[in-house]
């Protein structure tokens, strides 16, 4: 039975110290990587009023259109619960609102108001000497090929047939 457990003593360890080569370390520097993004969409969002998740919401918002609440906790990876709170928050804010959905009086899609669109902007403006800075490390050519990279990591293929 011991044969099934690896060796100790061979066995690499996860860290997220660089250079790690367990077979952990990809995940846990994607995740340090979406902190440091994350804190830096933070500081672009704050002021504007909003936060991540209220952002998020919004650009699904403006990829997909009018969008059902369930559709939209699928596409950001909240639940039923929280996406509501979001999309409450939105709403009182004025950047989205529900509506009825024809032929089914239990749906409603939460859909973009003009608000909201001149917000998605703003934070994309604002955003772009805060993205410069968060990819000052990268070498010329280096963010668009690890755009690239992580593009197919979050889409495989398969997920496209």
């Amino acid at each position: 039975m011991t044969a099934d457990v690896p060796d100790r003593t061979t066995a690499s360890r996860a860290t997220d110290r660089p250079g790690d080569e367990s077979p952990f370390a990809l995940g846990l520097l994607l995740r340090r990587a979406h902190w440091r993004a994350a804190a830096v969409m933070g500081e672009v969002l704050r002021p504007l009023g909003i936060e991540l998740r209220h952002f998020a919401v919004l650009i699904v918002l403006v990829n997909r259109g009018p969008t059902v609440q369930r559709d939209l906790a699928t596409a950001t990876g909240s639940d039923k619960a929280g996406i509501m709170r979001v999309v409450d928050d939105l709403e009182r804010k004025g950047l989205a609102v529900r509506k009825n959905v024809p032929g089914d009086r239990r749906v409603r899609a939460v859909e973009i108001t003009p608000q909201g669109l001149e917000l998605f902007d703003a934070a994309h403006v604002a955003a772009e000497p805060l993205a410069a800075r968060f990819a000052a490390e990268l070498g010329p050519g280096e963010s668009e090929k690890l755009t690239e990279l992580l593009t197919r990591l979050a889409y495989p293929a398969a997920d496209e047939a």
